[in-house]
């Protein structure tokens, strides 16, 4: 596989501090960023068949090449250096919910330089020795995605269970570099076996997921989200990735959501630049900085906004490759230390949500800045093992609550045509896990990752009224629906009536001769309909019918002068079309009218 690069370069601002000095950091960090060329991720709106989706990506000379079936996402081909521009296009389209670069991400973690301080400092430092009286994570699984795992190191054989490895698509989770070994160790390596070291949740299993096949232990967001999505499917409570993954990719967010969704909890490294991020908090991934043996932020950890907790991440002992034993430093540690802490409140109270996990591991950690309950470099605070342990143990709750769900587009009574996005909206006391749309009872899509977005081919009814319902479902299984959105499908365009109506006088006839009250009819035909006849005699407007193709009127012809007169009839449609027809009479005294002309009363 190929790589390729570019170089962003982040400006550090001014930090400041309670009770301490003032310091302005202006030193630039570059930060290489890599991806795999040629491949990108695309995730479809829910209601997008596959073949609908090759033929968008056809036009960009793109094709999938494999699926992310549990979060329907798929991992794309496309011509080499042209990831940009595809994502581009793709963007502009509504039936795409987002494209993004299959990134490379390094492991958060360094070889140290100096092995002299005393081993384990970190465990008594988050009281792990209280925690253990309660628990020491008996049952619980935490999958490692990482390099792989030393499967007989005497420190870790008793709690392997059998992994994956998603690059390969086979059971080879040997490790490739040591780095995966070491994170094991620090999660469960086995304590009271006269070997070795301790670790946090001793008692845990450890489910080796292998993310990469390189040396160096790099790893693609596609082979993270697929280590995520294999080991939610097979039992994981707790995914730990010593990677620096809280950013703003789209498929690793959706597949911790979808861990989460199952009762599992992604925990990850924050990464060892030094620098701010600049991302906004992942709410489906427990990010963490590392901490010194001083409680302060290790000088390497990254921080900012993404940061949940804090944990010790400098001069950590733990085991290594070759059945060894060594000294690491990095946020890669901190991490596993906190999924360590985590699998302690799982086995303390397994009734607890995803979202109560996270809120006692945040409620329980030590405040290291005092007056603060968020600090950017320590989240919500240093880890605690054995507060955690106790609040899980105090934590109880039922969730009766049902999810609250809205269709905010397309608004209510609007006219929709072609293909249409539609928008829905969906909260949770604890966390939304499937939105379900309806349109007159039949299901469009489902999605459960937010935002909640679907497309419909309106082509697929005929133009008529349409009712849309949306349904949200928690972990608990409460069930909300929406209220109904009503909208008008018009896709056929309207008839444009160009033809004018044809309009007749059946009487009196052209040329004829009339007296006293002659009744006039007429008659006319359009290939809509009428709206309009209108009599006229000599121009003037006599009589009026709407909405009729036949009018009769009645006209004294005492009241006019004797000669020759016009009755003209002019017909109108819907569309303004008009036809007009006249006669002319000739309005006199006939013989027979003459001849009794001054037979009166006697």
């Amino acid at each position: 596989m190929k790589y390729g690069k570019t170089t962003t370069i982040t400006i550090l601002a001014l930090a400041i501090l309670p009770n301490t000095q003032i310091y302005a950091q202006d030193q630039m960090h570059a930060v290489e960023k890599k991806w795999a060329e040629g491949q990108i991720i695309v995730k479809p709106r829910a209601g997008v068949s596959d073949e609908k989706l090759e033929q968008i990506l056809s036009k960009s000379k793109g094709h999938s090449k494999g699926r992310f079936h549990q979060i329907n996402a798929h991992l794309v081909e496309v011509p080499p250096q042209a990831e940009d521009a595809v994502i581009r296009a793709l963007l502009n389209n509504p039936n795409i919910e987002y494209a993004e670069k299959d990134m490379l991400v390094e492991l958060s973690a360094v070889t140290p330089n100096d092995p002299s301080f005393s081993s384990q400092w970190h465990l008594p430092k988050i009281q792990t020795p209280n925690a253990w009286s309660t628990t020491a994570g008996d049952g619980i699984i935490v999958a490692i995605l990482d390099s792989g795992v030393q499967s007989d190191h005497p420190d870790l054989v008793n709690n392997l269970i059998p992994g994956w490895n998603v690059v390969s698509n086979n059971n080879d989770t040997s490790p490739v570099n040591w780095h995966g070994t070491a994170v094991a160790g620090a999660v469960a390596a086995t304590a009271n076996n006269f070997t070795g070291v301790a670790s946090v949740a001793w008692r845990s299993k450890i489910m080796p997921v292998r993310i990469t096949n390189r040396s160096d232990g790099w790893a693609l967001w596609s082979d993270m989200a697929n280590g995520i999505l294999w080991a939610a499917d097979h039992g994981a409570d707790v995914v730990n990735m010593s990677y620096e993954v809280s950013t703003d990719g789209n498929v690793i967010k959706n597949a911790a959501q979808y861990l989460r969704n199952k009762g599992g909890v992604a925990v990850a490294a924050a990464g060892n630049s030094n620098i701010d991020v600049g991302y906004a908090d992942n709410p489906y991934i427990i990010t963490v900085s590392a901490t010194d043996k001083n409680d302060s932020k290790a000088s390497f950890s990254n921080y900012g906004d993404i940061i949940d907790v804090s944990a010790p991440g400098k001069d950590v002992y733990t085991t290594t490759v070759n059945s060894g034993y060594t000294y690491t430093w990095g946020t890669s540690f901190a991490s596993p230390i906190t999924s360590g802490v985590v699998a302690l409140i799982m086995a303390t109270n397994p009734y607890l949500t995803p979202d109560e996990v996270e809120i006692v591991l945040e409620q329980s950690a030590d405040n290291i800045i005092a007056g603060t309950e968020w600090h950017k470099y320590f989240g919500h605070g240093r880890i605690n093992a054995a507060a955690a342990v106790n609040l899980a143990l105090q934590t109880t709750n039922v969730d009766t609550q049902t999810p609250v769900v809205t269709i905010f587009s397309p608004s209510q009574n609007s006219t929709i045509s072609g293909t249409v996005a539609l928008e829905v909206e969906a909260s949770d006391n604890t966390s939304v896990v499937e939105v379900e749309l309806y349109m007159n009872g039949g299901l469009i899509g489902t999605d459960s990752m937010t935002p909640y977005q679907f497309s419909w081919d309106t082509a697929q009814v005929a133009d008529s009224n349409v009712t849309f319902v949306a349904k949200a479902y928690d972990a608990a299984g409460n069930v909300a629906s929406s209220n109904p959105i009503n909208a008008v499908v018009d896709n056929v365009p309207d008839i444009s009536d160009t033809q004018a109506p044809s309009v007749y006088i059946s009487n009196p006839a052209d040329g004829s001769s009339v007296n006293r009250t002659v009744n006039i009819w007429v008659s006319g035909n359009d290939n809509v309909g009428i709206t309009k006849l209108s009599v006229l005699v000599d121009g003037r407007q006599h009589c009026t019918v709407t909405d009729s193709d036949t009018a009769t009127c009645s006209w004294n012809t005492r009241k006019v002068d004797s000669g020759s007169h016009t009755i003209a009839v002019i017909a109108e449609d819907a569309a303004g079309n008009q036809a007009q027809s006249q006669v002319t009479v000739n309005v006199g005294t006939s013989s027979a009218s003459s001849s009794k002309k001054g037979r009166g009363k006697k």
